[in-house]
């Protein structure tokens, strides 16, 4: 009887192993050490999507239901002329982001849901605009996926600037994972690349098929919620959620095929398949996937001296965990994770200030900053 619990005992420790391995092609053992204190910056907010830093080192903050929040010294101050902004689900007022110069042209971009265009329902779309005062002003239309749905999920969307000066944005697939991310002549389930003017670049990919739609940059995405520019080589990072199982780390490709909803690591909500394939020729793996799921929203690396054993990691927040994970790299390869931030909340964004501190923005409670004990 004592061998045969001793055999079991090792028979479920090799399965463990196994599923420990499935999760994220190693096997990666979740640290948890807390070095600092979590200081509240910003309380009362609902559910903030979107952070950044003026030149002045005010905060501006997108919130999903409608409101643009500007914040310095301590004061909260809404925005005004706001555009219209379709709420529904996932939806929302979403990221924002200052142009590279924004010091000389004053120019920040918005992704936000709108109902403009064709179908009932809404899509997002990616806007620039002007702040004079506390109103928006200038306010340029650069880009609406069409057609409108009435689902309430996977709208994205996050937004970044490369080297040269390029946006890009991301659209989730709307729902409808079997039409739209697999298809290059409709929109969603992509990432888009545009000049800063909102018109397309000459280069992207698609631009010699009369069919596509000729900002896509990348396709085959399910719901990319975290984007952000590699501090050293440039490249373009994401992250997406997976169903039940299978978010992803992606490193984006010109014209790369991300492989959603062919190829996954997750199942069904219900915990039935939906594919068996997990790779495919002419298909990217993900540079890392979670099984189970973390709910992965907002993402940067670590940069600066305040956090020395952190920098050149990638910080990735878990709405379904309530922690925002320290994702350890060897140049493009995941090497190891640590829980940061434990029991904050739901984590819809994380990003680092231009303090030099890590900005976290929770559900329901505000933005808080980590602050590194002495």
């Amino acid at each position: 009887m004592r061998y045969l619990i001793t055999l079991l005992t090792f028979s479920l420790f090799l399965q463990s192993c196994a599923q420990q391995k499935k999760s994220g092609d190693v096997a990666i053992q979740v640290e948890n050490q807390r070095n600092y204190k979590v200081q509240t910056v910003i309380d009362g907010l609902n559910n903030p999507w979107g952070m950044t830093w003026l030149p002045d080192g005010a905060m501006l903050i997108t919130e999903k239901s409608g409101d643009l929040i500007h914040f310095k010294n301590g004061s909260k101050q809404k925005i005004s002329k706001v555009p219209d902004i379709y709420v529904r689900g996932q939806g929302g007022f979403l990221d924002v982001e200052l142009h590279p110069d924004y010091s000389s042209n004053g120019w920040i971009y918005f992704t936000l849901v709108s109902d403009e265009g064709p179908g009932d329902g809404g899509n997002t779309k990616l806007i620039r605009a002007k702040l004079n005062g506390t109103s928006l002003t200038n306010i340029e239309n650069l880009y609406k996926a069409s057609p409108n749905s009435r689902r309430g999920q996977h709208f994205g969307s996050r937004i970044e600037f490369d080297d040269a000066g390029f946006v890009y944005f991301s659209i989730g697939d709307r729902g409808n994972r079997d039409v739209n991310p697999q298809d290059i002549t409709r929109d969603n389930g992509k990432i888009y690349r545009l000049h800063d003017d909102g018109s397309i670049p000459s280069d992207n990919p698609f631009v010699k098929d009369p069919s596509a739609k000729h900002a896509i940059y990348s396709y085959g995405h399910r719901n990319p919620q975290g984007m952000v520019k590699h501090p050293e080589t440039g490249k373009l990072w994401i992250h997406e959620h997976g169903p039940k199982g299978g978010d992803e780390i992606n490193i984006i490709r010109k014209g790369a095929n991300y492989g959603w909803p062919v190829i996954s690591y997750g199942i069904n909500y219900s915990g039935t398949k939906f594919t068996d394939e997990t790779e495919r020729p002419g298909m990217e793996q993900p540079v890392y996937h979670w099984t189970p799921s973390i709910a992965p929203c907002g993402m940067d690396f670590v940069t600066g001296n305040r956090y020395p054993e952190w920098t050149g990691h990638l910080l990735v927040g878990s709405l379904k965990f309530d922690y925002v994970e320290l994702v350890k790299l060897n140049g493009e390869k995941v090497i190891g994770r640590e829980k940061v931030a434990e029991d904050v909340g739901r984590v819809r964004n994380v990003k680092m200030g231009p303090d030099g501190y890590i900005y976290i923005s929770v559900e329901g409670r505000g933005i808080v900053r980590l602050i590194p004990n002495s």
